[in-house]
């Protein structure tokens, strides 16, 4: 079984500014740590700001499965105008008055976006259609179908309620929002179809991830905070969180003896025990080395990734 490097790894909790692509992030962090091994777990969009987790070297590994966790947002919704990308970034390409709705009538749509549900996620997104990005296929002309997928709202909270007039003088109701769901949901979408089933039209004008898992804003720095720890000739650098804290922050724990770890790590598919969830998870040894990302397969444990050196 192929080993990790044994260069330091871990993860680095960013708090990603407007107007950066989660590439972006990457490319800056890539020259804080000298490195090229950084990734993303989860893209943000451009317009989004909050929660990017980075992994740098063989916390990379984690990233894939980090990804699938559940997310929070806050965000603000505009009920009136639709665009073409469901957020404010796009052109409108319709607008109608919408004062005097109901709250009743914007609570029951926000109820019928929540729990499991099926979405149509925005055209223009990175999802791939034969081999070929959406967002490319809109811009090319062009008209691209996205069939729907499955995702759990697990709470879609609206907070308030606030009318006002958009530049082009459209009478708009602007609601601060929060999110809970499951990874491949798309807030943009959210906000198009409540504003699509109150007759209005809708889009996102603000966003904010405040939770990837267990990270939250609190861990979160933001770029110019993690340059100048990295500048700082008296400080400790990067904020790293070590992979093996993070894995445990994350995943469930087993801790298994001297023997089986020596059988893990040899590749042997060992007795494992049920833990609740299906999830993967991170094996420890006796002295606390995290070893391994492991999932069960038929009461065996199936090493997804290999971690210790």
């Amino acid at each position: 079984m192929k080993r990790e490097s044994n260069k330091p790894g871990g993860l680095v909790i960013v708090d990603k500014p407007a107007g950066f692509t989660s590439h972006d992030v990457v490319a800056k962090m890539r020259g804080m740590a000298r490195t090229r091994r950084v990734g993303h777990a989860g893209t943000l969009d451009p317009m989004a700001t909050g929660v990017l987790v980075l992994g740098l070297e063989r916390a990379t590994k984690l990233l894939g499965h980090l990804a699938l966790t559940e997310k929070e947002y806050v965000g603000t919704i505009r009920l009136g105008q639709t665009t073409v990308t469901d957020d404010a970034e796009g052109e409108i390409t319709e607008s109608k008055a919408a004062h005097g709705i109901a709250r009743e009538d914007i609570d029951a749509g926000v109820a019928r976006l929540s729990g499991a549900i099926m979405q149509v996620p925005s055209k223009v997104s990175a999802i791939k259609i034969n081999g070929k990005r959406s967002y490319s296929r809109v811009r090319d002309g062009e008209e691209v179908e996205i069939p729907a997928r499955p995702v759990t709202v697990s709470s879609f909270v609206v907070h308030s309620a606030h009318e006002a007039e958009a530049e082009d003088g459209t009478p708009v109701t602007d609601l601060l929002v929060s999110v809970e769901c499951s990874s491949g949901t798309y807030i943009r979408a959210l906000a198009r179809d409540l504003g699509a089933g109150l007759g209005v039209g809708g889009h996102l004008t603000a966003l904010r991830r405040t939770r990837v898992g267990p990270y939250k804003l609190d861990r979160a720095r933001t770029l110019e905070q993690l340059q100048a720890a990295v500048d700082d000739p008296e400080g400790e650098g990067l904020p790293i969180m070590p992979v093996g804290d993070a894995a445990a922050a994350a995943f469930t724990r087993w801790d298994v003896t001297e023997a089986q770890a020596r059988l893990l790590l040899n590749g042997a598919r060992i007795a494992m025990p049920r833990f609740e969830g299906d999830g993967p998870v991170a094996t420890f040894g006796p002295d606390g080395t995290f070893l391994a990302l492991v999932e069960n397969q038929g009461g065996k444990a199936k090493s997804l990734a290999v971690f210790a050196i």
